[in-house]
């Protein structure tokens, strides 16, 4: 929910009250104080700087985005729901940075965790791929697009439209 910096700046507050309050001799207080700290670190380790990450993306701010979500420590050890979100909007950042490859790769793992909708799943599967088509591995692109129909009922007209338009693609290719 906070950059780095912010949160720094507010352990930093709670680091100072902490010193304070012991020094005062009000060591329940000062539990508390120890708490927040404790609490703030284990926030950046289990949610990261996603939610800051996520607003830059939608306002179409890639390399801030990008950024923020190398802020975050480890991604494995982000919990199960946001390392989805997370490798999601890496592979977007990638994706805009035309790197294709390293958008794969993201993709091909934010597929395997749960995503907020359905339709994010299925655009996951569908990014890598068209990808895929466009590196020339087709059988690797009729397995995703195949994983991607599961869902058929699930997914607004425009997702099915561009998964129909990837078959068509795939199609032309074989011949």
């Amino acid at each position: 929910m906070f950059t780095n910096r912010t949160r720094l700046f507010i352990g930093f507050i709670f680091l100072l009250s902490l010193i304070l309050l012991v020094d005062l001799r009000y060591y329940t207080i000062a539990s508390l104080a120890l708490m927040m700290i404790i609490l703030l670190g284990w926030d950046y380790l289990r949610q990261g700087t996603l939610m800051v990450a996520a607003r830059y993306f939608h306002h179409k701010e890639y390399d801030k985005a990008g950024r923020v979500l190398m802020e975050v420590f480890k991604p494995e050890w982000l919990s199960k729901n946001r390392r989805g979100y997370y490798e999601f909007l890496m592979g977007g950042v990638c994706l805009q940075k035309q790197d294709f490859e390293d958008a794969e790769k993201h993709y091909e793992i934010a597929a395997q965790y749960p995503l907020r909708s359905v339709n994010d799943h299925v655009a996951a599967l569908v990014h890598v791929a068209n990808i895929s088509i466009r590196q020339g591995n087709y059988d690797k692109a009729d397995a995703y697009l195949k994983l991607a129909e599961k869902h058929q009922e699930k997914i607004n007209a425009k997702m099915k439209d561009v998964i129909n338009r990837l078959h068509e693609e795939l199609k032309n290719h074989k011949k």
